[in-house]
């Protein structure tokens, strides 16, 4: 009971640590500006496979394996995965995890899936469940579109408002901290070895099922954007704080369209962003060179983002403390064509650099 905080928060006692991470990433979002900074970049966007899905696959099991040996741990030593994608069933996921043989949890939370799968990863550890977890998300381009849109061949064209689905998985491995929280008034940080890891998690936020109509599957900006208003809201008041108390609030996938409302919906509650705000769907690629619209979206939008840049800016002191929210909007190809409207959800989760 000691460790939460409002109506959606927890404040860990015991603050989790992400150990280490592993991105892959496709030939596009290697060409943007950020690709020097993923572990690896595929030149083949089917990666050798037979099929989309398969190289969807195949980026999980790369991306684990990758931060499993960053953190020099074999999948033996790995309690639990949390992990998901956009596709039907979670199809990525199954298949990718396969090889791993360790004990799974599917979620799916679209694009939000990220910042679930970190936030039940974080209370598993810290509530002694688990001494170590992996945490992953993934989409690609290829899949999204074959599911959610037109096939590649028929060439539509995309309005402004669109969003480009980043192909790309991100993963973290999450361990135990080794000190309880210092008292400091708002329940959160811990003083740890510097070797410990890349950042701690200090807290999270879990967001609500938001819904203000919006019925325009190419504009997932605008659905999403009050969703992450809301978490941000939550997570100030519940721990107490402004704005001010982070470094950078980093949104998942809102694009240039859902920034701009996001910033507008926190101005009309006297809360300035706009130098603190980032959304990983504009950092991730290059609007002048690359004809992505509006700016990136899907499951590895954030996940990509947080392993190449957020993290590291975290772990050299750039950043003291971020929160981490990445969006997603729940629609499905049945929804969408039975004219339903598309609820949005998005997840804080408060990231702290480790002294």
């Amino acid at each position: 009971m000691g460790q939460m905080r409002g109506k959606a928060s927890l404040a860990f006692e015991r603050p989790p640590v992400i150990l280490s991470s592993g991105s892959v990433a496709g030939s596009k979002e290697g060409q943007g500006p950020l690709g020097p900074f993923f572990d690896r970049v595929e030149t083949d966007d089917r990666m050798g496979e037979d099929s989309w899905e398969l190289a969807e696959s195949a980026m999980q099991r790369q991306a684990a394996r990758i931060a499993l040996k960053k953190a020099g741990l074999f999948p033996a030593d790995v309690r639990y995965a949390f992990a998901g994608d956009l596709l039907g069933q979670l199809i990525a996921t199954s298949f990718g995890n396969l090889d791993l043989a360790v004990p799974l949890f599917g979620l799916y939370g679209a694009c939000s899936t990220m910042g679930e799968a970190m936030g039940l990863g974080a209370m598993t550890v810290a509530g002694g469940f688990g001494d170590r977890v992996l945490a992953m998300a993934s989409s690609h381009f290829a899949t999204a579109e074959k599911q959610f849109r037109f096939p590649l061949a028929y060439g539509n064209q995309r309005p402004l408002s669109a969003t480009w689905t980043v192909t790309g998985c991100g993963a973290v491995v999450i361990g135990a901290g080794t000190e309880p929280a210092a008292d400091r008034g708002n329940g959160c940080g811990v003083r740890l070895p510097s070797t410990c890891g890349l950042a701690r998690i200090a807290g999270i936020t879990t967001g609500r099922l938001v819904d203000v109509g919006a019925r325009d599957s190419m504009n997932m900006g605008a659905a999403m954007a009050p969703a992450a208003f809301h978490t941000i809201e939550q997570n100030l008041e519940d721990f107490g704080v402004d704005e001010s108390w982070y470094d950078r609030i980093v949104t998942g996938d809102l694009g240039e369209v859902g920034s701009r409302i996001l910033l507008d919906l926190m101005r009309e509650k006297g809360r300035d962003l706009s130098g603190i705000h980032m959304d990983c769907g504009v950092e991730i690629y290059d609007k002048e060179k690359q004809d992505t619209h509006a700016g990136g979206s899907g499951c590895g939008c954030s996940a990509v983002t947080l392993c190449a840049q957020i993290l590291p800016r975290l772990q050299d002191g750039t950043w003291r403390r971020v929160l981490f929210v990445p969006t997603g909007a729940l629609l499905s190809t049945v929804s969408f064509n039975e004219g339903q409207t598309i609820p949005s959800i998005a997840h804080g989760v408060v990231l702290e650099h480790i002294d």
